[in-house]
């Protein structure tokens, strides 16, 4: 009897050690490079609601900036929301600049001014480890949100956990993510 309850400790604690601990990973566990080729420490967000967008210069949905921009216009101001913009070509090559020419092109159309980062890969081998945690159940232990296409909006919380995903089609301004920034 004893040698099955220490089998039986054993298994669970295998077990226990298998379980993937990845769901508990937060956006403060991330880091990337800014527009401008900059180290980015998603922990320095700790305390701000982020939405986190990847964008393109090129597409249908590319006027989207300027509601991103107004959103974070009204809300960004004291310091508890933030906009992360996240360039990717992985739509019909919609964005295809260098990091400096999407910055020139977002600043001189719509005068962001919300954090902007590096052009990255949002689907595929070469997806950037923040966006297989925004996008798969397994790492941010909510749901699975592959990318559609270009400005989906991903919600996370001012402890870093993730929250949701709003559509591509979606505006940044639509009453989900009104409500959530406003709580």
């Amino acid at each position: 009897m004893k040698h099955i309850l220490i089998i039986a400790a054993l298994a669970v604690s295998t077990l226990a050690m298998q379980t993937p601990q990845t769901a508990t990973k937060t956006l403060y566990d991330f880091k990337a490079n800014s527009i401008d080729g900059k180290p980015f420490d998603f922990s320095t967000l700790k305390g701000k609601k982020v939405l986190i967008v990847n964008t393109a210069s090129e597409c249908g949905l590319t006027p989207q900036y300027k509601q991103l921009q107004e959103l974070y216009d009204t809300y960004g101001k004291d310091g508890k929301f933030m906009i992360v913009g996240f360039p990717a070509n992985n739509f019909m090559k919609q964005e295809p600049g260098t990091n400096e020419e999407i910055q020139t092109f977002c600043q001189k159309n719509y005068g962001v001014t919300f954090q902007m980062m590096e052009k990255i890969d949002v689907k595929g081998e070469n997806m950037h480890p923040i966006y297989h945690w925004l996008t798969e159940k397994a790492q941010n232990g909510v749901e699975n949100a592959p990318v559609q296409w270009n400005f989906q909006k991903f919600m996370i919380d001012e402890n870093g956990k993730y929250v949701g995903h709003v559509g591509p089609q979606e505006s940044p301004m639509c009453k989900e993510i009104l409500e959530w920034v406003k709580k």
